[in-house]
C-alpha cells in the first residue's frame, strides 16, 4: 500500500503528465466502487484521476460527511446497544403478545387487543418496527448519499460474506452492532481482525447455533448440552477457505469443538457475548492437520481463526470473491491468483487486496464494462443517486427490494444474496424494476422525496431522449433503447424507460 500512496502522491503532483480519465472509463470505474454513477462523481474522476479519487475513498477516516451524519442523527435506535434495544423494544413487545394471547385464549377481549389485530388497525406490530424500519432506512441513506461510497460498497460486501438472517429470534436486535462493530472498522484493514470480530459476535453465535454449542456431556441449568456444527462448517465452508478446499467432516468436528464455550449471556435481553469455561471440550483438537494441545480454552478457537485465516485457500475465496463482485461473475484466472497472492504477502490486508483488484488492467478492461448485472439494491440506489432523490423512510423502499428478493439484513441462508446475474435477472424481477423506476420517476414512491429529472433538449424525439438518456446512463445509450425512448410522450416517461433500460440494469 505504501507503495500505491507514493505512487498517487506524485500522480497528484504531476497531474499535467498523468494520462486523461476517459469519460466511458471514469463511468465504469464509478458504477463499480460507487452504488452508482453519478455526473458529479465521474466530474471528479475525470478532474482528478483515479489514483487519486481511489486514494482518499481507501483511507475514508479523512473524508468529511456532515451532511450523512446529520441525515442519521435522528435515527435514535441506532444509538442504541442490543441491550438497550431489547429492554426498550423487543422485551416489552413479547410481554405485550404474550398478554394478548392470554386474554385471546381466555376469551377476554376487553383490555387486551390481539396483536395481529392491533397491527392491521395500526399499520404496525408496535414500536418495535421502529428498529427494524431505521435499520433499513440507514443503509439506504448511506448507500446513497454517503462521501464514502467504496467504504459502503466494502461493508454491503463484507456483511454478505459474513450474512446473519435478522428474522432468526434475537439476531434482529444484534444486525446493526455486527455491521457497526466487527465489519465496518475492519473492511480496509485486518482479514483476521474481522473474522474474530464476526466471530465472537452475539449476532454471528446465535444465527449459526454456536453459542448453543457445547462438549458433549456437559450440563447447564437447561441440562445436558451436545456439539453443535454449525458455525464449525460455514467458518471453512463460507468465511474462509471455500467449499472445494479439501478439509474433511473430521476437521469439521475438531473446528466445532474448538468453539465449545463461545456462547451468549441472555441473547434475548440483547447479553454480551461471554465464554463458558464448563462447556468447553478441553481435549486436543487436530485442525487442518495441525495440533491444538489439550487444556486449552477460548484461545482454541482463536487458534483455528489464526490458522484457516493465512491458508492459501482463504486467499484464494477471498480474491475470487472480490473479483466476483468488482469485474465479472467469472473472474479472469490470472488476476484471481494476483489478488490472492497480495492477500497472502500482506497477511490479509484488505486494503491492499482490493488496492491489487482495482489497479489491476482487467478491472477496467473493455469486456469488464457492463459485464455485472445490478443487483436490486444497487438498482434502487442507482436510481436515486441519478435521479437526486432522497430516502425519507426505508419501509416503502423495503417493501419493493423485497418483491426483488433483496431486503436488506434479511437474506436467510448463510451464503448470503447471490453476486452473480442469473439470480437477478428473470423476467419477472425485470417488470418490477420497471414498476419502480416509473414510480421514482414520477414521483409516487413513499418515502423518496421528488426526483430531479434532467432536461430533454431537442428538436426532435430523438434528439430528446438522447439527451436524457445520455444525462442518467452518462454514456451513449445503445440504439434499441434510443428508438424506445425516443417514444415516450413526458419527460418522465422517458426517465422511466430509461431506468427499465438494459443498459441501466448494468453496471
Amino acid at each position: 500500500m505504501a507503495g500505491f500512496l507514493a505512487a498517487t502522491t506524485l500522480a497528484v503532483a504531476g497531474a499535467d503528465r498523468a494520462p486523461a480519465l476517459d469519460a466511458d472509463t471514469a463511468v465504469h470505474v464509478a458504477n463499480r466502487l460507487t452504488f452508482g454513477a453519478t455526473a458529479a462523481t465521474v466530474e471528479r474522476l475525470r478532474r482528478d484521476g483515479l489514483a487519486a479519487w481511489l486514494s482518499a475513498q481507501l483511507g475514508p477516516s479523512a473524508i468529511p460527511d456532515v451532511p450523512l451524519e446529520a441525515r442519521l442523527a435522528p435515527m435514535t435506535t441506532l444509538a442504541l446497544t442490543p441491550r438497550q434495544l431489547a429492554e426498550t423494544y423487543y422485551i416489552p413487545a413479547e410481554q405485550r403478545r404474550r398478554a394478548a394471547q392470554a386474554a385471546q385464549g381466555q376469551g377476554q377481549g376487553e383490555g387486551a387487543e390481539p396483536e395481529m389485530a392491533m397491527a392491521r388497525r395500526t399499520g404496525g406490530p408496535g414500536p418495535e418496527r421502529l428498529v427494524a424500519l431505521e435499520l433499513v432506512t440507514q443503509k439506504l441513506v448511506r448507500v446513497t448519499d454517503a462521501e464514502r461510497q467504496l467504504e459502503e460498497v466494502l461493508v454491503d460486501f463484507w456483511f454478505n460474506h459474513f450474512n446473519v438472517f435478522a428474522g432468526k429470534g434475537p439476531v434482529r436486535q444484534y444486525a446493526y452492532d455486527l455491521e457497526r462493530t466487527a465489519i465496518r472498522p475492519h473492511v480496509l484493514g485486518s482479514f483476521r481482525s474481522m473474522l474474530g470480530a464476526v466471530a465472537g459476535h452475539p449476532a454471528m453465535l446465535f444465527y449459526l447455533d454456536n453459542w448453543q454449542s457445547s462438549a458433549p456431556g456437559s450440563r447447564t441449568r437447561r441440562g445436558p448440552m451436545g456439539l453443535n456444527e454449525n458455525y464449525a462448517r460455514e467458518l471453512l465452508e463460507l468465511h474462509t477457505l471455500g467449499v472445494d478446499a479439501g478439509y474433511t467432516q473430521a476437521d469439521i468436528v475438531e473446528v466445532a469443538r474448538a468453539f465449545t464455550g463461545w456462547t451468549i449471556r441472555g441473547p434475548r435481553q440483547g447479553g454480551e457475548a461471554v465464554f463458558d469455561v464448563r462447556r468447553h471440550d478441553r481435549a486436543a483438537k487436530t485442525v487442518l492437520g495441525q495440533v491444538i494441545p489439550a487444556g486449552g480454552g477460548r484461545e482454541d478457537g482463536e487458534r483455528v481463526l489464526d490458522i484457516v485465516a493465512r491458508h492459501p485457500a482463504t486467499a484464494r475465496h477471498i480474491a475470487t470473491k472480490l473479483a466476483r463482485r468488482f469485474v465479472s461473475d467469472t473472474p479472469p484466472e490470472a488476476l484471481v491468483r494476483r489478488v490472492a497472492a497480495r492477500f497472502t504477502s500482506t497477511g490479509g490486508d484488505l486494503r491492499a487486496t482490493v488496492e491489487a483488484l482495482v489497479t489491476a488492467p482487467e478491472f477496467t478492461a473493455r469486456e469488464a464494462r457492463l459485464a455485472k448485472v445490478k443487483t436490486p439494491i444497487e438498482f434502487v440506489a442507482s436510481a436515486l443517486r441519478v435521479l437526486e432523490a432522497d430516502v425519507r423512510g426505508g419501509g416503502p423502499l423495503l417493501q419493493e427490494l423485497r418483491s426483488l428478493g433483496m431486503p436488506p439484513y434479511y437474506a436467510q441462508p448463510p451464503t448470503g444474496y447471490s453476486d452473480r446475474a442469473d439470480a437477478w435477472t428473470s423476467g419477472g424481477a425485470l417488470v418490477q424494476r420497471m414498476n419502480i423506476a416509473v414510480a421514482l420517476t414520477h414521483g409516487r414512491m413513499r418515502g423518496v422525496s421528488a426526483p430531479t429529472l434532467p432536461a430533454a433538449e431537442g428538436d426532435t424525439p430523438e434528439a430528446q431522449a438522447r439527451a436524457m438518456a445520455r444525462a442518467l446512463l452518462l454514456r451513449e445509450p445503445s440504439a434499441a433503447t434510443l428508438a424506445t425512448v425516443a417514444r415516450a410522450t413526458t419527460p418522465r416517461e422517458m426517465a422511466a424507460l430509461i431506468l427499465g433500460s438494459p443498459e441501466f440494469q448494468r453496471r
